[in-house]
């Protein structure tokens, strides 16, 4: 009887889904009049995809300091989710119109097709190169840029195709809140080189390195080098460590103030952040009390936030505001960093 029942279920939902099939996968020129239901429901999804890809690349650079590289890490197949989601969405906007707008759905396209094309380029990279473990390698700068121009296709889209009327106004102003903090996330992945680096060297002199033998013999193999403090060094930390201040401040600091002027609540820069550093403390219990390397949790970053909406506050000649405001997140930011 279970059986039936649970076949029945699938019977349904099976006839749903060829109902929405005959419904709405018809030719149509982007910006096509959609329902209201089915621009939140693709909507919404892109939310989903963006959700995959994220988990998968904050463990894919824990997973990266602990073993050698391996294209079907779980970590990447997590990834590929969220991706192969963007890709469905990508393609239904392009084949039905509905949805969004010619200019967003050209920014997605572009964005996906960038992603896509930075994954052979990777795995071409790191069979000629070896390990690379840095993140602003150009390959993997292709995957996180071509990861940025898709989300501005979607927080562009979302800000002119999601309804904003009766309960969706409230979810409007949510979604654009979460798009901002993918894009945030995304933009300050890299600078996880740094995070991690740091604790995989400490690790190195407390006699017990997160990374597993084969991986520190590798990079150090590179090198021509035993496995020593300077080949250790070279593997976790290949880049200067002004590169973490100059780009977490200069770069992701500024996405902040897009976000703020775009979504318009008083205190949009922090939910932004707020949202970011709460996840990283959800996910970071799970690296550290398993067998993956941890992060450091980025609670600095909240005072980066709360300054860019105090400047907001200040009513004076906007070019002033702004120099103002520059000087005002560079100080707060590096010094509570």
């Amino acid at each position: 009887m279970n059986r039936e029942s649970r076949s029945g279920r699938s019977d349904r939902h099976m006839h749903r889904l060829s109902g929405f099939m005959r419904t709405y996968w018809t030719r149509g020129e982007p910006g096509r009049a959609t329902p209201r239901s089915l621009i939140v429901f693709m909507h919404r999804m892109w939310i989903a995809a963006l959700a995959f890809k994220l988990l998968g690349s904050s463990w894919d650079v824990s997973w990266h300091f602990k073993w050698l590289r391996d294209d079907l890490a779980a970590a990447h197949v997590l990834n590929t989710v969220g991706t192969g989601i963007a890709i469905g969405l990508v393609l239904a906007h392009s084949f039905t119109g509905y949805g969004t707008d010619r200019r967003s759905l050209r920014i997605m396209q572009i964005g996906t097709a960038i992603f896509v094309l930075a994954g052979p380029i990777d795995v071409i990279n790191h069979r000629v190169n070896g390990l690379d473990l840095t993140a602003w390698s150009p390959s993997h700068m292709l995957l996180y840029g071509g990861t940025a121009v898709m989300i501005a296709g979607v927080i562009r889209s979302w800000y002119h195709c999601y309804p904003t009327g009766e309960k969706f106004g409230r979810q409007w102003r949510i979604g654009m809140v979460a798009l901002w903090a993918f894009m945030f996330e995304n933009t300050f992945f890299p600078t996880g080189q740094q995070e991690y680096g740091i604790l995989e060297i400490a690790s190195w002199f407390r006699g017990s390195p997160y990374a597993e033998p084969e991986l520190l013999s590798f990079a150090s193999g590179q090198l021509g080098r035993p496995v020593d403090d300077i080949a250790v060094e070279s593997f976790a930390m290949p880049i200067g460590p002004w590169v973490y201040p100059v780009w977490a401040i200069g770069v992701c600091a500024a996405l902040l103030v897009f976000a703020r002027i775009m979504v318009g609540w008083r205190w949009t820069a922090t939910l932004v952040v707020g949202g970011y550093v709460l996840y990283r403390c959800l996910i970071w219990p799970l690296l550290s009390f398993t067998i993956f390397p941890p992060s450091v949790v980025p609670f600095w970053l909240l005072a980066v936030g709360v300054t860019v909406d105090a400047v907001f506050l200040i009513r004076v000649n906007p070019y002033l505001r702004a120099v103002a405001g520059a000087v005002a997140v560079t100080a707060v930011g590096y010094g509570a960093m």
